[in-house]
Parts: C-alpha cells; structure tokens; sequence
C-alpha cells in the first residue's frame, strides 16, 4: 500500500497541487508594482527634459476620482487598474482568477503558473488515453470508454487554451512587450510611431528572456526607451 502511494503518479500529482496551490497563492498576494510611493522615482521632467511632452501616455479619459494618479511621476508602462485602483508598473492584464493584476514583480508568476497548468493538463491527457479499453464494436467502445472521451474533449480544449496563452506570452516577453500595449498599441502615445509587431523596449529574444525570467530589479522604463529611439549621431 505504502509503495502504490508514492509511485510516479501520485508524485506528480502532489507536486501539481503544491505547485498549482504555491503559485496561485503567491500570484494572489505578489506585489504587482504599485506605484503608489511616487516620490521614490524622479519626474518625467527630470527624466526626459524637453522631450516629456512627445512622451506623455495617450490612455483612456480617467475617472475624475482616480485623476491623481496619473502625475506627472507616473512610471512609464504604468496603468491604473479600474477593478484593483491602484496604479500598476509595466501593467500586462488584469487577472480575474486571481483578482489581481499582473504586472512588473509579478508577471514571470504568471507565466510560471501557466507552463505548470500546461503540463498538468499535457499529463491528464496522457492518463485518459492510456486508460481507453478495446471494445469487439463501435457501439460498445462508447459506451465503456464514454467517461473518458468527455474527459478528454475538455482536458484537451482546456490544453489548448492555456497552450495558446502561454505562448502569446511567452511572445510578448520575447518582445519585451505586453498584452496592455499589445491591445492597445493605437492608443499608447509613446507606441504610435512604432510597428504593431516592434517594441522601442526590444533588446533581443535573449536579453528580453533573461531580464524577464532572471532579474529582480526595477526598471526604469523612460531611460530605456530613451536610448532605444535616440537618433544616431
């Protein structure tokens, strides 16, 4: 009994639920990088000088309550969250599973959680075929293997689903851009003069993974941009 409880199916099956319940926990909780503590980071002003009014994001009329936080120290890649209120840093999407947004400290969660929720289902689907019965006629086939076949038809739709947004994700990381300014590209000033497929905060596939996935810093935006769109002398 004790050897049946620790084979490789109920392994993985505990570190799935760890994993799924570590995860979503700390995608619950994470800060997204508010930015709330605007006088830890300089003005725009001091930031672009007399570039700032080229540079100014282009969003949606705010609501007259929420008007304070679009000042003039507002981030670059910041938005404010109607469904949080609050302002986050580099706003990819809000989360509705979550009931947070996911943003700067938080995105490569996300993704995480993703690719563990992917592989799960890649798994159940791999248990549900091997668990099909051979049957003498069509007929009889369906009948004993109908439970499955269900199981199948929405474990493989869910795969395909989470599959597809892992991927534009992992896209959209490999672009250094995000779903907010991917959605909305016509809309974002700073965008406006670049393709739908570029980003002014592209510095490679490789460079874009690593700072994803492998920094834990906070990025000033403005002076990136400011050196991807600067005119060569």
């Amino acid at each position: 009994m004790v050897q049946n409880m620790f084979r490789t199916g109920f392994v993985v099956r505990a570190a799935h639920t760890g994993l799924t319940w570590v995860i979503t926990i700390t995608l619950f909780l994470h800060d997204t990088g508010e930015t709330f503590l605007t006088a830890m980071w300089p003005s725009q002003e001091q930031v672009w000088g007399p570039l700032i009014s080229s540079i100014v994001l282009d969003q949606e009329e705010p609501e007259p309550s929420h008007q304070h936080v679009f000042s003039e120290g507002q981030p670059m890649r910041a938005k404010h969250c109607k469904t949080c209120g609050r302002c986050v840093r580099r706003f990819d999407h809000h989360c509705p599973w979550m009931e947070n947004c996911v943003g700067e400290w938080n995105h490569r969660w996300f993704v995480v959680y993703l690719l563990v929720q992917l592989l799960a289902l890649l798994w159940a689907l791999h248990i549900a075929l091997s668990g099909l019965s051979p049957s003498d006629t069509w007929q009889q086939w369906l009948w004993v293997n109908g439970f499955l076949l269900a199981a199948l038809a929405v474990v493989g739709v869910f795969s395909v689903v989470v599959g597809l947004l892992l991927g534009c994700h992992l896209y959209l990381v490999s672009i250094n851009s995000t779903t907010w300014e991917f959605m909305s590209h016509h809309r974002i000033q700073y965008l406006k003069n670049c393709r739908e497929e570029d980003s002014p905060f592209d510095r490679g596939v490789f460079c874009n993974l690593w700072d994803f996935f492998c920094t834990c810093r906070t990025v000033m935006w403005e002076q990136v941009y400011q050196r991807n769109t600067a005119d060569p002398v």
